[in-house]
């Protein structure tokens, strides 16, 4: 791979401005979404119904993309504030894997894509429904603290109710039933406007670092691998969809224009190459796996990027087998 000359880099420009332009706003209402829970339910009492059950729990949390559309980028501050105000953990992975397909104008924008292909209107928000319980199932083995980041990991003990967690565990200095510190009495008000936009502010500038990070490394692999590369093993059943699978991840489109990006190829590849597409970008790409880091550690990350790679790749060889 040659260092890209003075024309590639503006086209690597052009790519980043496209990417940026296109996940700024689903970041924008993800941090509101995620502002106005925290004004809403401070203690998140409402939340932490939510249910615990190793499948209604990653189901519930999947449910809610339909009421909280937010793409990749979107989807993870909101589902960072679930996390923070003592959401179930399962039903916060639910969210976080499935609410970028779950999405109305995700279901939307595929149908109005490939309304020819009725399989893969269905088999798309399914698809994401059974890699959202892998991932929740595979990542609820570590715990807690094996998992979360340092200031995540506190902000959700000071969350939890207290029949989940003990004040050793909230970090607040005290022993036994008694009375909350005031410090964390302030935290579970309800916060005044000003700490709302101060709160919020920060979280999308912090977001949207990464969120440039992540845009500027799509938008140079973009460039320099020409993406024919990926479709010249179109028919090929396995290679196929492993070589979707990486266009997926390099071109870094957001869910809810996806398909009609695969749209211009979809006659050149498998149907399971062309369902791994529409799976895998969705949940991790180049410009989305930098914002993880402030869900998980770095081991986290790992096993969230192993487990989907293996799900993606099982479903797209089983449609194969089914339609070819």
């Amino acid at each position: 791979m040659n260092w890209p000359d003075g024309s590639q880099w503006q086209t690597v420009w052009a790519v980043f401005q496209g990417l940026l332009l296109e996940a700024i706003p689903f970041l924008l209402i993800g941090v509101a979404i995620a502002t106005a829970a925290r004004a809403w339910d401070p203690r998140g009492r409402w939340l932490q119904r939510l249910p615990r059950h190793p499948l209604l729990g990653p189901l519930s949390g999947a449910a809610l993309g339909f009421a909280l559309p937010a793409c990749e980028c979107g989807n993870v501050p909101v589902a960072r504030r679930l996390l923070a105000q003592g959401a179930p953990m399962g039903a916060s992975l639910g969210f976080l894997f499935a609410a970028p397909v779950l999405n109305p104008i995700v279901l939307l924008s595929t149908w109005a894509a490939f309304p020819d292909r009725p399989w893969l209107l269905l088999l798309r928000p399914l698809g994401s429904v059974v890699i959202a319980l892998v991932l929740t199932a595979l990542l609820q083995q570590l715990s807690e603290a094996a998992l979360l980041p340092p200031d995540l990991l506190e902000e959700r003990r000071m969350g939890q109710p207290l029949a989940t967690a003990s004040l050793l565990d909230r970090r607040s200095g005290l022993i036994g039933n008694q009375t909350l510190s005031s410090t964390a009495v302030i935290a579970a008000e309800r916060p005044t406007l000003g700490v709302l936009l101060d709160h919020g502010l920060r979280e999308f500038l912090e977001l949207g670092s990464l969120l440039l990070l992540g845009c500027g490394i799509a938008a140079t692999i973009q460039t320099l691998i020409p993406r024919d590369l990926f479709l010249a093993v179109g028919q090929a059943p396995t290679l196929s969809v492993l070589s979707l699978m990486l266009l997926a991840v390099v071109v870094s489109v957001c869910s809810s224009v996806d398909a009609f990006l695969a749209l211009g190829f979809a006659a050149m590849v498998t149907p399971g190459a062309l369902l791994a597409f529409l799976l895998l970008g969705p949940v991790i790409d180049l410009k989305s796996i930098s914002l993880f880091s402030r869900i998980f550690r770095r081991r986290g990350i790992l096993l969230m990027l192993a487990g989907v790679v293996v799900a993606v790749l099982l479903i797209g060889q089983w449609l194969n087998l089914v339609l070819l």
